[in-house]
């Protein structure tokens, strides 16, 4: 979980409580500023953890059947 609240992430609208996504678009709704590009920023944003969608973890490639044995 600490990588979720790491901070180092991009604030962008596309993270923001303020804003929703609009559907086969690149842009969001934003209650305040209205419809926006995703990587658009304002002052009153606010970040949801919830929104983001984390890096996909790298799987080892290392593997053997024995791993997977009982």
């Amino acid at each position: 979980m600490k990588k979720m609240f790491n901070k180092d992430i991009v604030k962008k609208c596309a993270h923001c409580q303020n804003s929703l996504p609009l559907s086969n678009s690149d842009e969001m709704a934003c209650k305040i500023r209205g419809i926006v590009n995703s990587d658009d920023l304002c002052r009153k944003y606010k970040y949801d953890p919830l929104k983001r969608v984390p890096n996909a973890q790298k799987i080892a490639d290392d593997y053997s059947t024995d791993d997977f044995e009982l």
